[in-house]
């Protein structure tokens, strides 16, 4: 959710983002270089893969006190103070900029001391951004976490929100042009092919150049030269089947397609695949895990079950994400399924690694990934340097699809999370406060995230 920022820190954005360019965080993994290296080691055990996409929280905002994990219950200001990370709800009310501007101030040249500097609404809080969700109130997630896999460097592929890092787990990337890719958020709602003429998306080139007025969010109005594949084409072209679970999109509101990312695929939004392969609402993929399971799913919350701060209330998105893993578990697909559940970005809240700057895009902050699979490695946390592109890679090298020649060229698949070796483990259901039937029967919120 985009808010106002302290816009007199902007006239150091050109310096800040300069500072951007270069650098390593301390205490991450790096490996080689993800083309020298071949496993494909998941292929054969793992026939459908299962992405839970959920909304705005940094690593350190829900796994800050995890053990073992890379998290911290303190954080720095650009004062020079080191001040706690303060309890809080899962459902916050502040709403935090999580722009690419926000980023570089933020970021801070690496010195990840600037959540100090950003506005809430129209007032400064200097202290809003530097807290930790209750882990009672998540308790789902670390339950999944403790029993299979959590992934403690998993970054953004891109330095700014939902519109980016949903883009980014199609494709691993919003490049539409060989120095210029897409960044932040689209002038209006829906965010694809659907929004009003008139809508852009902002731009940022290779020289650090961050152009506000920029193409239209469709693939009809890139230019000639950008292909924009996607996974749909690698799977199309396999014959491997997938699907992509989204509110409804509505009239009026039209909520649902503000997370659905093939909305801006033109050949998907105009074609046969809008109404085999893209489905509303989400919870009809309980449906699916009872009869057929695609190779490869994405599934999109209700906007009150998507952790998002300032929408709807309680802690329902952790039970929403528990239902849908525990109706995979208790499925005949449970012995062949790799779920892998993310957050899209930060959402504005503090996180103390600060991301390698590897091209003029990306990395942005960390955000967790659990990994849920009978081949998981059980209770195993892993520092390896990930980013949305290794869930790409990772998807790829399940189906052999070949490489969309995006970031899943230069990142690690998330393949040391898995142990082919070990015996399957047997499934437990996840404790949850709201069972499946609370989804089932759940009136849509027909919220539209994400708005402004």
């Amino acid at each position: 959710m985009r808010e106002h920022l302290n816009w007199a820190l902007a006239v150091a954005f050109a310096t800040v983002l300069a500072s951007c360019s270069s650098g390593n965080p301390t205490g991450t993994q790096l490996l080689p270089p993800a083309q020298s290296r071949k496993s494909g080691s998941a292929n054969g055990y793992i026939k459908h893969v299962v992405i839970l996409i959920q909304e705005n929280h940094s690593f350190d905002n829900l796994f800050a006190t995890f053990p073992g994990a890379d998290g911290t219950k303190t954080g720095n200001m650009n004062t020079g103070r080191t001040v706690k990370l303060r309890k809080s709800n899962l459902y916050s009310d502040e709403l935090l900029d999580n722009s690419h501007l926000a980023f570089t101030v933020d970021y801070d040249g690496g010195k990840m001391d600037g959540w100090n500097a950003v506005y809430v609404g129209s007032q400064p809080c200097p202290k809003c951004a530097y807290e930790y969700v209750d882990p009672k109130q998540i308790v789902p997630y670390w339950t999944m976490a403790q029993q299979y896999g959590l992934a403690d460097h998993m970054f953004t592929t891109e330095t700014s929100g939902s519109f980016n890092g949903h883009q980014d787990l199609i494709r691993g990337s919003t490049v539409i042009q060989p120095n210029i890719s897409m960044i932040d958020f689209p002038t209006h709602g829906p965010w694809g092919c659907d929004a009003p003429p008139g809508t852009t998306v902002a731009e940022i080139t290779t020289g650090g150049r961050y152009i506000t007025s920029g193409t239209y969010p469709c693939t009809t109005a890139f230019p000639k030269s950008s292909s924009y594949e996607t996974l749909r084409d690698l799977l199309d072209a396999q014959s491997v089947t997938w699907k992509y679970f989204t509110p409804s999109l509505l009239k009026g509101g039209l909520p649902g397609a503000y997370w659905d990312a093939y909305d801006v695929i033109s050949a998907v939004r105009d074609g046969p695949e809008w109404s085999k392969n893209i489905v509303s609402p989400e919870k009809k993929v309980f449906g699916a895990i009872n009869g057929t399971l695609p190779g490869v799913t994405w599934v999109i919350p209700d906007g009150i079950n998507s952790d998002h701060a300032g929408i709807g209330g309680g802690d329902k998105g952790p039970s929403w994400v528990a239902s849908v893993v525990n109706a995979i578990g208790q499925s005949k697909y449970w012995d062949s399924t790799a779920i892998i559940i993310l957050w899209d970005d930060w959402g504005g809240w503090y996180d103390h690694v600060p991301p390698p700057q590897l091209d003029y895009a990306g990395l942005g902050f960390r955000v967790p990934m659990i990994l849920v699979s009978p081949y998981a490695k059980a209770g195993y946390i892993s520092h390896t340097q990930y980013e949305f592109g290794s869930v790409i890679k990772f998807v790829e090298e399940v189906f052999n699809l070949g490489s969309l020649g995006t970031t899943d060229q230069r990142a690690n698949a998330i393949d040391d999370m898995f142990n082919f070796q070990q015996q399957p483990i047997p499934f437990k259901p996840i404790p949850a406060k709201y069972p499946p039937s609370f989804f089932k029967h759940q009136p849509p919120s027909n919220i539209p995230p994400d708005t402004n």
